[in-house]
């Protein structure tokens, strides 16, 4: 067992692609955690979907030992790879809460990023220790001073240690690791040491063993046969197995204060876990619990049904996993008329929502339709009473509405010089605004900018990096809600509104969705024996429309010789069923035009 002052726990923060992944490769081997038989590229990224996008979606704990040249002294080093974009921002805040310390990694050729800054103020508000590591030196347009630079005069951290390393090549790891030894502190003396008590930072369910429990020990020991209470929920379970991270589970025999690793007991509905909660001993409880992490409140909703109504237990089932091991995914039940019994999900931004969307098709084999994704909006009533709505079906009589509310945020984006006038009209063309302008070089500057989040949902990124050439970066948070001309858009089917189609926009892009909508509609739904009126429209005014033309069937071609008044009267019945078809007919749309419709809007 290793004391308590030779324990250190950091966690890696980056920008997207800045090499933490690689860097932690790198201390794996130079630790000799893993040998290199077993090693490979992405260590801790363990699913198939985080290594074929290179990005890190879950944090991944590793208990390393490393004994330092300077002392001879061993360490234990819980070290948790976190991710990097912005719509995992939660995965990075609850490593943090696990740590003491933080290694910042930058990359020399590209400097400080949006997601560089908001992790760092992330770090910084939790007061862990910061250590900045220049990454990529060994790439010929590396600038080494001007990112040490922007280092200390942006993020305000002193840089004068000169941790340049390369984490492919390896070059300067060592003295990153002499680094943590020396500025991250270890973990404090535990505030009550005669008993335990755990932090529940995350969970995973094995289709063999229950829930796995992910927690940081605070103070006290757990071991094998202990009977433990988890405070918020109050279920209680019987510890079968602890261990630690190498990087896979391996079992250990007791998790003593300051140690990261896992607990498995006999829990076996996911319901009775809450990220954030305290594991402490039933016999010794803990006198309060810990302070656990701020509720995850999502910025994205969509519905998510399957495409079988065979399959809706399955697909809740499912969801209930899924939930316990990404925390800042939410969900209730909910039905619709055109797709049937599905699910209302909650997420962090639009990439969060296809890597669920993903996860549940690969790791559960589900076949799902998502709806276009949503966010929530805040009415205010004529009674004073005010309500939030993420789904347009549930939006009261537009004559009881006083006022509609909708989500704004405020966006950091760095871009060259050169790209500020295309920035500043994509930003207005999605009724935003710049409200500050920070130079941070010769070369670049940081824009802070005010957005209905709406607006940014689905091709905003693409069309900043389009704009830039891919020389820019954004982060961003969530900055309250203002009141605007929203209204509801809905889509009718000779007639009918389709609910599946309604969405709340804002009065100036509704026509253009409207037309977008109904022409998608027109390609994909099948022809009918009536002609069938696609409809956009605003409570009882029409915007937009289109029209599926009828089949056209030949009723003369049966007809031969005789009077011309003869053809005209069966020309004639076929118009009048036709009108009668039209009246009390139903128009069939198929399964797939609700996915197609759905994915180009």
């Amino acid at each position: 067992m290793i004391p308590l002052e030779r324990t250190r726990n950091f966690c890696i923060i980056a920008h997207i692609d800045h090499g933490k992944s690689t860097l932690a490769d790198r201390m794996l081997q130079i630790t000799k955690t893993v040998n290199e038989r077993q090693f490979r590229d992405q260590m801790l990224d363990d699913m198939d979907l985080e290594r074929e996008r290179g990005i890190t979606i879950k944090s991944h704990p590793v208990a390393m030992k490393y004994v330092s040249p300077s002392d001879g002294q061993e360490y234990l080093f819980n070290l948790i790879d976190t991710p990097g974009h912005v719509d995992f921002a939660y995965e990075v805040s609850r490593s943090m809460a696990a740590c003491e310390g933080a290694v910042l990694v930058v990359d020399a050729a590209q400097g400080v990023e949006a997601q560089t800054v908001a992790n760092t103020y992330m770090a910084s508000d939790r007061g862990l220790e910061i250590v900045p590591v220049l990454n990529k030196i060994d790439l010929p347009n590396a600038d080494v001073a001007e990112t040490r630079r922007q280092i200390e005069d942006v993020l305000a951290i002193d840089a004068s240690d000169n941790l340049s390393v390369s984490a492919k090549t390896g070059e300067g790891v060592e003295a990153v690791l002499e680094a943590i030894v020396r500025k991250i502190p270890p973990p404090s003396a535990p505030p009550w040491p005669d008993t335990a008590q755990a932090l529940v930072f995350d969970s995973v369910y094995d289709l063999f063993r229950g829930v796995v429990i992910h927690v940081r020990m605070i103070s006290g020991t757990l071991k094998n046969n202990d009977r433990i209470r988890l405070m918020g929920t109050g279920s209680e379970t019987q510890i079968k197995e602890v261990g630690l991270f190498s990087p896979q589970p391996v079992p250990f025999p007791a998790l003593h204060e300051g140690m990261v690793g896992y607990i498995v007991g006999s829990v076996k509905d996911p319901a009775e876990i809450r990220v954030g909660d305290t594991a402490t001993l039933c016999d010794r409880p803990a006198p309060a619990a810990l302070p656990g992490f701020k509720a995850v409140r999502p910025m994205v909703y969509a519905g998510l049904y399957p495409v079988s109504a065979d399959d809706y237990e399955k697909c809740r089932q499912s969801i209930e996993k899924l939930s316990l091991n990404d925390a800042a995914f939410t969900w209730h039940p909910e039905t619709s008329v055109a797709l049937g019994f599905g699910f209302r999900c909650g997420f962090l931004g639009l990439l969060h929502l296809e890597i669920v969307q993903e996860r549940l098709r690969r790791e559960f084999g589900l076949d799902i339709i998502g709806t276009h994704p949503a966010v929530i909006y805040r009415v205010s009533m004529r009674s004073g009473e005010t309500i939030e709505i993420d789904n347009p079906v549930r939006l009261p009589d537009p004559t009881r509405i006083a006022g509609i509310e909708e989500p704004v945020i405020r966006a950091l984006i760095i871009c060259h010089n050169e790209h500020i006038g295309d920035i500043l009209r994509l930003v207005m063309d999605r009724r935003g605004e710049v409200t500050k302008t920070d130079s941070m070089d010769t070369k670049r500057v940081l824009l802070t900018c005010t957005l209905p989040l709406n607006e940014i949902l689905v091709d905003f990124h693409d069309n900043l990096k389009s704009v830039t050439r891919g020389y820019s970066s954004m982060d961003y948070e969530h900055a309250g809600y203002r009141e605007d001309d929203i209204v509801k858009l809905d889509i009718l089917l000779n007639g009918e509104p389709v609910d599946a189609f309604s969405t709340l926009v804002h009065r100036s892009k509704a026509v253009a969705r409207g037309r977008q909508i109904c022409k998608a509609l027109k390609d994909t739904i099948p022809q009918h024996q009536f002609a069938v009126p696609v409809q956009a429209a605003i409570g009882r005014t029409v915007i937009a429309r289109e029209t599926i033309r009828a089949f056209r069937k030949d009723v003369t071609a049966k007809l031969y010789g005789g009077d011309v008044t003869r053809k005209q009267k069966v020309v004639k019945k076929q118009e009048e069923g036709k009108k009668r078809m039209k009246q009390f007919g139903s128009v069939n749309v198929p399964q797939k035009t609700f996915i197609s419709v759905l994915k180009t809007t």
